[in-house]
């Protein structure tokens, strides 16, 4: 993974199975956890990006916002 200026630690909790699993797939693919679940995660983000649904539900959220937070409005 690229060089990460910032970094911010997160807590996650995971089933019994679900760790257990991850920890396989990070043994077998010799890479730390960290890098297994930072790799996940990028995936999903990126999927996130190309989905034209959630980039609908996140325009519709952001205009929502806007106008909360538009001078006048309380």
């Amino acid at each position: 993974m690229a060089y990460m200026k910032t970094v911010k630690s997160m807590t996650i909790r995971l089933s019994a199975e679900q760790a257990e699993a991850l920890e396989t797939v990070a043994n077998v693919e010799d890479t730390p956890i960290s890098e297994v679940i930072r790799a996940a995660i990028a995936q999903h983000i990126d999927s996130r990006r190309k989905d034209p649904q959630f980039q609908s539900s996140l325009r519709g959220r952001i205009e929502r916002a806007q106008k909360l937070m538009a001078p006048g409005k309380r």
